[in-house]
């Protein structure tokens, strides 16, 4: 990388952006100077620069919640940087797994463009119903009465799939698998299974 391509600040310092590659969502900005974005390139993984330690820091050298950074891009202007993570366990030192929940405007669900990343979004709902539980919740109804209830659910919906597809009925087919993978999710949630895992088999059978 052609360090003279990056505009640092009078401290030395340019920001650095990390974004989860899972599902898009900004977790966190930092700085970093030249030491730490050449280290960061080198090893692999994200190394910051604290202003008020005045020193490198490698995330999560102490927590564990470390970010391997599978790519990494500057701006038009060489005055910032963006890591495109690996991000292991919460990003933000509050607990949360973005810095960025304190929301001024929200969209709403059926604001947001449909996209693959859904099914990471419902994932992260299924966990929060298990940490933060809501009467009347069907997902909370689905783990608290276990894995036979949920893989009984899987099997009814991909028996529906089927019949959807059978009847050659495209909307069905839609519906169903949507209910389907809803279903599935939880399962693996129950499992203690990432989709990010699913995706990275499937890389691995490509």
């Amino acid at each position: 990388m052609d360090m003279t391509q990056i505009k640092f600040n009078d401290q030395g310092l340019v920001p650095a952006i990390a974004q989860d590659a899972a599902t898009g969502e900004v977790l966190m900005l930092a700085w970093m100077d030249e030491a730490a974005l050449r280290e960061t390139l080198e090893s692999g993984w994200a190394t910051y620069y604290s202003r008020s330690r005045q020193q490198r820091w490698r995330k999560g050298e102490t927590s564990g919640h470390v970010q391997k950074v599978l790519g990494l891009s500057y701006d038009c202007d060489g005055d910032a940087i963006l890591l495109t993570v690996e991000q292991t366990g919460p990003a933000c030192h509050t607990g949360a797994h973005s810095c960025f929940f304190n929301a001024v405007l929200t969209p709403e669900e059926d604001e947001l463009p449909p996209s693959p990343q859904i099914l990471e979004r419902v994932y992260r709902v299924i966990e929060d119903r298990k940490a933060h539980p809501q009467e009347g919740s069907y997902t909370n109804y689905l783990l608290d009465k276990g894995i036979e209830k949920i893989c009984k659910k899987v099997g009814e919906e991909a028996s529906e799939t089927i019949i959807a597809a059978m009847k050659n009925s495209r909307e069905e087919v839609v519906y169903e698998a949507a209910d389907l993978m809803y279903h599935l999710l939880v399962l693996l949630y129950d499992r203690g299974v990432k989709p990010g895992e699913i995706w990275a088999e499937l890389a691995r059978r490509r």
